[in-house]
């Protein structure tokens, strides 16, 4: 997928609220900066340097980017801050003297790690800025393929909730397919055909198109790659509607056919729209919006619902608490094998 950073917020916003692969950036681009109050900073005059442009040109994007910059770091120092930055500045910076324009600044502008890769993915008139940001899309690609090692698909897994979340929708799902066996008249099609009815009531798309999406094979399972959020809401469908088709066959006596049993689910779907909607709002975002970032995969239906990631959803797929679902497996076998022996 082609990243215009130039005009994408989007895009930008997911680059900088990685802090895992901003990490990776800072040790990568040689732009040494003054330690300050935990952080590294830069004066205009060193970002002016580096992109090789005229310091008005940084002021004239500070104008017309002013919030973005200082969502991103971007402050004015002033009275006993501004003065303690100044003696370190002469000392991290081993000049004997600051600069006249900041030495007699009553105030000054000054830029974090993260707002000097902001004025490198908006500024068009620099030649280094515009390799910055192709090195800067290659090294966060590669950050997350390398932690994932190169597999994307199942960045689901790493988060702490997907594996009691994959147990209980695996207990629902029998509720689903078990109802289906016993009050729907013998069809090889009715899985596979209310599967996607409920596929389709809560992210648009049914089996086959999220395949698609994500590249998967024929023998990769569509639910193993599915994030906590929406795996919840796809048990809570599917129980729901279980309930309800048991209670409509136990009404009528008899076993339904497949068409009667999709009517059903309109109406299912219809009675309980208003419960559902604001959860399906919720994992429509999720889905569009982490998919979009870290598996670089547009799912075109909810296009609409894509936002940008705030930096606890990288620390929850990509940080400490992070890891592979083999590993949390055998973090909670005690846990498993109580629910065994229960």
């Amino acid at each position: 997928m082609v990243k215009d950073l130039t005009t994408s917020d989007l895009h930008r916003k997911n680059i900088l609220n990685n802090n895992y692969a901003l990490e990776i950036l800072y040790s990568e681009i040689s732009f040494p900066g003054v330690m300050f109050e935990g952080k590294y900073w830069f004066t205009k005059k060193q970002i002016a340097e580096y992109f090789e442009i005229d310091e008005r040109t940084v002021d004239r994007y500070i104008e017309s980017n002013k919030t973005e910059l200082e969502e991103s770091g971007y402050e004015i120092l002033k009275k006993e801050r501004l003065k303690e930055f100044k003696k370190i500045y002469v000392d991290d910076m081993n000049v004997v003297d600051i600069e006249n324009t900041i030495q007699r600044a009553p105030s000054l502008g000054v830029f974090t790690f993260r707002t000097f890769l902001n004025i490198g993915m908006l500024l068009t008139e620099s030649e280094k800025a515009k390799l910055l940001r192709a090195f800067i899309l290659d090294i966060v690609l590669d950050a997350i393929n390398k932690k994932l090692g190169g597999n994307a698909k199942y960045i689901n897994q790493r988060e702490e909730e997907f594996l009691s979340s994959a147990l209980r929708e695996h207990n629902y799902r029998e509720e689903f397919t078990g109802a289906l066996d016993k009050h729907v008249q013998e069809n090889k099609f009715k899985y596979a055909q209310l599967t996607n009815k409920v596929y389709k009531s809560i992210f648009k798309e049914d089996a086959k198109e999220y395949r698609q999406i994500l590249k998967l094979k024929s023998k990769e399972s569509v639910r193993s790659t599915m994030y906590s959020e929406v795996l919840d809401l796809i048990a809570s469908y599917e129980n729901g509607f279980a309930d309800f088709l048991k209670k409509k066959a136990e009404k009528e006596e008899r076993k339904l056919s497949l068409s009667e049993t999709n009517i059903l689910f309109d109406q299912f779907e219809d009675l309980t729209s208003s419960i559902y909607e604001p959860l399906k709002e919720k994992v429509r975002g999720i889905m569009a919006s982490r998919d979009m970032a870290f598996r670089d995969a547009l799912h075109e239906k909810l296009k609409n619902y894509i936002t940008h990631l705030a930096p606890e959803e990288f620390d929850k797929f990509l940080g400490e608490k992070s890891m592979d679902l083999e590993e949390r497996i055998l973090d909670n076998i005690d846990v498993f094998k109580r629910l065994k022996n229960r």
